[in-house]
């Protein structure tokens, strides 16, 4: 399942550019044209570029939901359920190929901030854990992209869909502290999952707004998404089969 989807990388590349750019164009867009980085002490750049990392886990849901909904539409999975396989392969399948796709758009993006001037100085293994919550983030982001494709069930229907995610990116400390937000607002921010994850990214690499009490919060929030979006999902697509 995993290979069929990395097929359509090859068929697809304009679509794999496009998702690597985008992120690319933001940080240049925030850190050049809008960065203003309210209440941050310190270089912009080393606040911005973890946040900008932990929102683009956040974001690019929408390829990896109509693919499953086309999927569905297609009768493709109707001819994947006459196989010996289980009912979660193809969607494992479908989200390990995505990883892999995130793992090579974050690459992309630290060469990115490097070459802006941001650096790491957690050490390498910092470094690695950063990486890995980032990663776990986007995993967990991954498995409610698909669960809420499964309950769209259209193509057409996933960018109503793909609307809530904003939400969840830009109420977020991803380009400011919480602290320089009206007192609501900031409790709101500093509760989202992904500012737990920017803030305990930013500690192990060693950057401004960084909190090490966060880092527990970032391995728990994305564990916790999962523990109930991977089963809604794939007993959703189950029940697709009944």
């Amino acid at each position: 399942m995993t290979r069929r989807e990395l097929a359509r990388w090859g068929r697809q590349p304009v679509t794999v550019v496009v998702n690597l750019v985008f992120p690319v164009m933001l940080l240049l867009m925030f850190g050049y044209l809008v960065g203003g980085g309210r209440g941050v002490s310190g270089e912009y750049v080393d606040y911005l570029v973890p946040g900008m990392l932990a929102l683009t886990m956040a974001f690019g849901l929408e390829g990896t939901m109509i693919a499953v909904t086309q999927d569905l539409n297609k009768g493709v999975v109707d001819r994947f359920r006459s196989l010996p396989m289980t009912n979660g392969a193809v969607l494992v399948g479908r989200s390990a190929a995505d990883m892999l796709q995130s793992a090579l758009g974050l690459t992309v993006l630290i060469g990115v901030g490097y070459a802006l001037g941001w650096r790491a100085h957690g050490g390498p293994g910092a470094f690695l854990g950063a990486v890995g919550l980032l990663l776990l983030f986007r995993f967990a982001m991954l498995w409610i992209g698909i669960f809420l494709a499964l309950v769209a069930g259209k193509p057409e229907l996933v960018q109503a869909v793909q609307i809530l995610v904003w939400p969840v990116g830009f109420l977020s400390n991803a380009f400011a502290t919480p602290d320089s937000m009206p007192g609501w607002l900031g409790t709101v921010v500093e509760w989202n999952p992904m500012s737990q994850t920017a803030t305990a990214v930013r500690d192990l690499f060693g950057g401004p707004g960084g909190e090490s009490g966060h880092v527990w919060a970032a391995l728990a929030w994305p564990l916790a998404l999962l523990a109930v979006f991977f089963p809604l999902a794939v007993g959703r697509f189950a029940r697709l089969s009944r």
